[in-house]
């Protein structure tokens, strides 16, 4: 075999090999992506606010606005206050909005405040509207890599469908604080700050709308 042959043999085996390393590293992140994450749902307050009397009116509880960050199911984490990432082995069982909206009809339906809550009037028009808006639902990591905070807040403001007008508006915040990234120990600090500021936003309502709550 010449010279000239064995280089040409050679620069053909480093093109072959360089061919295959962009399909062996496709079919890498395609295998990766094909790991389905976990789903974590979370819960109403396991004891909920309740008003000593059934109202007569309904109250809708319309889809809370968010940044794109958290327009999405996954888990929001903040390594730095000006950085976004998410939890890479788990996500939301449905976008983060959608998520809140079914807890808060839940809550207020557990209150037995209104004669109906839901999504949508049950006529062309309700007697309240509970309009949000989520700024924060995130783990904020510590400085230590170890431990995290659970920061939540939600913007309300209650309307009285008939005029338009807000009857009261007001921020809610939640801290808790983390022992653990684990995925599951960071879920159960979002469901504990997420009961409480359940639980603030019902008894805010119900006193807003003049609904007496069983104390």
């Amino acid at each position: 075999m010449t010279r000239a042959t064995t280089q040409k043999t050679t620069l053909l085996l480093a093109l072959a090999t360089a061919a295959l390393l962009p399909g062996c590293s496709a079919l890498s992140a395609l295998s990766g992506a094909a790991t389905p994450l976990s789903d974590y749902d979370l819960n109403a307050p396991a004891t909920p606010v309740q008003a000593r009397t059934t109202s007569s009116r309904q109250l809708v509880v319309e889809l809370p606005t968010a940044p794109g960050a958290l327009t999405t199911d996954r888990i929001l984490i903040r390594p730095h206050p000006l950085q976004a990432a998410y939890l890479p082995d788990g996500k939301w069982a449905e976008e983060t909005p959608t998520m809140l909206q079914t807890l808060m009809v839940r809550s207020f339906e557990d209150a037995n405040a209104f004669r109906y809550v839901g999504r949508r009037p049950l006529g062309s028009m309700g007697d309240y509207a509970l309009l949000t808006e989520l700024t924060d639902f995130q783990a904020e990591a510590a400085a230590d890599g170890q431990t995290a905070t659970i920061r939540l807040r939600l913007t309300a403001r209650l309307v009285r469908e008939e005029d338009a007008s807000v009857i009261a508006s007001r921020s809610f915040t939640q801290t808790t604080p983390v022992p653990s990234t684990q995925a599951l120990a960071l879920v159960e600090g979002f469901n504990t700050a997420n009961q409480a500021m359940l639980a603030d936003l019902t008894i805010w309502v119900l006193d807003a709308a003049k609904i007496s709550i069983k104390r």
